[in-house]
């Protein structure tokens, strides 16, 4: 079981001072929270992150929370979205919920209301059960943030496990540092690439010590997840790990 498991949530809001405010409350209600200012970063990060709720802003530059959210179903991510918006017409909330969104809050609104809005959509989430990500001999339960590699459980800390999530959605691919930290940070304006360094370094070492040596790989400063096929092969036949 991971330590400290947290819900994650993407806050997408042109405004800094709202994003600021509503990532530090909801860490406050113990959520490990992840920003965008504007459309185009909000589908890359939420294409290439796990995330358990989207609190998604409708008037957004470069592409409106709409285009985004029909984008992701279009593509077949299923996470929970929350519009939030200062539209409060009957149409805009049913051309929302008509393109996938989960609930719709006006703004301005009660943090009190989104906080359980948020906590009612992460209850529907738990009863729905985990999302269970297999590549050989590694299983990542997104549901209950879990992983395990050859049937034993490798506990990883909630950021280390969205790295190796990040990485996973793409096996055998190479993923950018930038890439990765967007898809992991977002807009956190604190987060560099040496946090991308840093993280992969401890996952890395918490695979290696698990028996998954090798599966997180590095290629000219990039970094890639290795293909199911050579995830397998990180056993031998009898089961065990490589000496």
């Amino acid at each position: 079981m991971m330590a400290d498991v947290k819900p994650r949530v993407l806050v997408v809001d042109d405004e800094l001072g709202v994003r600021r405010a509503l990532q530090r409350g909801l860490t406050a209600e113990g959520m490990d929270v992840v920003v965008a200012g504007d459309g185009p970063s909000a589908l890359r990060i939420a294409m290439t992150g796990t995330f358990d709720v989207i609190l998604l802003d409708i008037m957004l530059p470069g592409l409106s929370g709409y285009r985004v959210l029909e984008r992701l179903r279009h593509e077949g991510v299923r996470t929970p979205v929350l519009l939030v918006s200062a539209k409060d017409g009957e149409i805009d909330q049913a051309d929302g919920l008509d393109l996938g969104a989960d609930g719709y809050l006006v703004k301005p609104f009660s943090f009190v209301v989104l906080v359980a809005q948020v906590r009612a959509v992460l209850r529907r989430g738990a009863e729905d059960g985990g999302r269970r990500l297999r590549l050989g001999q590694l299983v990542i339960d997104r549901g209950a943030r879990e992983v395990s590699f050859a049937g034993a459980p490798v506990a990883l800390s909630p950021r280390e496990f969205a790295v190796l999530d990040a990485l996973a959605g793409r096996a055998g691919a190479v993923v950018t540092k930038d890439e990765l930290l967007r898809a992991v940070w977002g807009d956190e304006q604190a987060a560099t690439r040496n946090a991308v360094e840093v993280y992969v370094g401890y996952l890395r070492r918490k695979l290696d010590a698990a028996g998954a040596g090798g599966i997180v790989r590095t290629v000219r400063g990039h970094v890639y997840l290795a293909s199911t096929t050579e995830i397998d092969a990180a056993l031998d036949p009898a089961g065990a790990p490589p000496r």
